[in-house]
């Protein structure tokens, strides 16, 4: 009979040896550089306009607004509303938390590989998790997502501590605190994004197939339980504002998006990462495999540690699986929901590293040099998407800081501009004010209804040309700058005729931007 052998988890020297917080903090540190660099060239784009304009409002507006709609990202809005009183409103300073957050997520990937991997391992794990790209690209953007993928991080890794040999040296009041902090963590993660609650399924497997006390189980279920509990009023809220979202059941996600989007940014990434993340899986399937059919001995009875390859399919796979299935009765999916499951690929891209330099290096130089080669040549083909991530229309191409400078530099104080209204909510040209405001000092705004700061939704409210007419918004305009959505040619028209029965005229005066078109307009 085959003897069948564990994979060796002894990739290096243990990392409590060469000081794992410093290799956790030396990646953090490496990975916030990396989101933090040129993370103000791309314009903020819709995602992004809703966080400022909801975390500028008053907070009595800001409540009000959240009973309405956008309940799902409060927390994260009410923290923004305090950053932006002490960093400012621009890009870069919006974009800054996020940057921190995968710093944070990166640290504890680095943690998590090393616990049983050695500083090979931690190594390896802390480079790919700085040049995945949906972490990179979560780490440029004013939305919760970076955060998610900071708790899940945290929390998995101290739910693992507490199953492998952590809780149990612990006196009891502190292993109490442990439980608490975890189930404190959950809850706030999911605060910050409800579906990061589909993080428990992939918890849960990870206890069970890890054969944990049944003690664990029980603290476990207590603290989950307890985090559920408390997100009841946000579920609610959630279900009600529902109709957010429908636009999602006539937007079905693409092949592309299981195969690269969600976490691999480009197919190239993805023609690399979904092999290494066969290989690091490989083992396990051949070891049950073997089991299953008799050739190797069954698993002694009792707790088995927890293998990097354990954490990493459950959450990576389990959490996604959930919220697709629920999707399939209620539309409420996107592939950016899944960013809290980024580290989980770092995680196993980075096995997948270390399984191959142990399978064709043979001895150590070999093998490090094969785990080396294999490293650098997963960065090396994130860099271009790391580019693209950083260029100007790099945020689904907009082009609202393109617009404000052109703005500044063709309109005079006093000028009227109209924006197009007939674009959806998050492509409104009228974002390109709120989002870059300079370039529209000194003109008038003839067409405004009800600014964002007393609205219930994130946005303006606005007139229709007629109706600004009506009200003499019109009265004493010389000159009107109309701005169009302009997609591939596809120009809109929204308001012009209007305008010429209103005795403008075009000049021949046109200024085409990337994605949209700004018309002078006189009378």
């Amino acid at each position: 009979m085959t003897v069948l052998v564990e994979p060796d988890l002894r990739a290096g020297r243990p990392l409590r040896a060469v000081r794992p917080w410093t290799i956790a903090v030396a990646a953090g540190l490496v990975a916030t550089i990396l989101c933090a660099a040129f993370s103000w060239v791309p314009s903020l784009w819709g995602d992004e306009a809703a966080t400022l304009l909801s975390a500028k409002r008053p907070l009595g507006s800001l409540f009000g607004m959240l009973l309405h709609v956008d309940a799902v990202h409060g927390v994260y809005y009410l923290f923004m509303h305090g950053w932006i009183r002490l960093a400012g409103e621009s890009a870069f300073a919006l974009r800054l938390p996020s940057a921190l957050a995968v710093g944070a997520a990166v640290a504890a990937v680095t943690l998590l590989a090393g616990r049983r991997g050695g500083a090979r391992a931690a190594l390896v794990a802390g480079v790919v998790a700085c040049v995945l790209p949906r972490l990179t690209y979560a780490g440029e953007e004013a939305r919760s997502y970076a955060f998610t993928a900071a708790a899940a991080a945290w929390l998995t890794l101290l739910l693992v501590w507490l199953i492998d040999g952590g809780g149990r040296r612990l006196a009891p009041g502190a292993r109490r605190v442990a439980w608490l902090l975890y189930g404190a963590g959950t809850a706030l993660a999911a605060y910050l994004f409800l579906y990061s609650l589909t993080l428990l399924v992939a918890h849960a497997a990870i206890l069970l197939f890890s054969r944990a006390p049944r003690a664990t189980l029980r603290r476990w279920a207590v603290s989950a339980g307890a985090a559920v509990l408390s997100v009841a009023p946000l579920a609610v809220l959630a279900y009600l504002e529902r109709g957010q979202i429908a636009y999602l059941s006539s937007a079905p996600e693409e092949a592309s998006t299981w195969y690269f989007f969600l976490w691999f940014g480009m197919p190239w990434v993805a023609v690399l990462a979904w092999p290494l993340i066969g290989v690091a899986l490989w083992p396990a399937w051949r070891t049950w495999r073997l089991r299953a059919s008799g050739a190797a001995p069954p698993m002694p009875p009792g707790p088995r540690a927890v293998s990097t390859r354990l954490v990493g399919a459950a959450w990576l796979f389990l959490p996604t699986g959930a919220m697709l299935l629920v999707n399939l009765v209620q539309p409420m999916y996107t592939g950016r929901y899944s960013t809290f499951a980024a580290p989980a690929a770092a995680l196993l891209v980075a096995e997948g590293i270390l399984v191959l330099g142990r399978t064709l290096g043979g001895d150590v130089r070999r093998t490090v040099a094969v785990t080396a080669a294999a490293t650098i040549a997963f960065a090396a083909a994130c860099a271009p998407v790391y580019a693209l991530q950083r260029g100007p229309y790099a945020k689904n191409d907009s082009d609202w800081a393109e617009v404000s400078a052109a703005m500044a530099a063709n309109a005079g104080r006093g000028d009227a501009v109209v924006f197009d209204e007939s674009a959806k909510p998050s492509q409104r040209p009228r974002l390109a004010m709120r989002t870059y405001p300079d370039g529209f000092r000194g003109l008038k705004d003839v067409t405004i209804h009800v600014p964002y700061s007393r609205n219930t939704w994130w946005a303006d409210r606005a007139y229709s040309v007629d109706q600004a007419a009506q009200r003499g918004r019109f009265d004493g305009v010389e000159r009107v700058w109309l701005i169009e959505l302009d997609v591939d040619g596809a120009e809109d028209t929204w308001g012009l005729g209007e305008l010429q029965s209103l005795g403008f005229a075009e000049t021949g005066r046109r200024i085409e931007t990337h994605r949209s078109a700004i018309i002078e307009l006189t009378r």
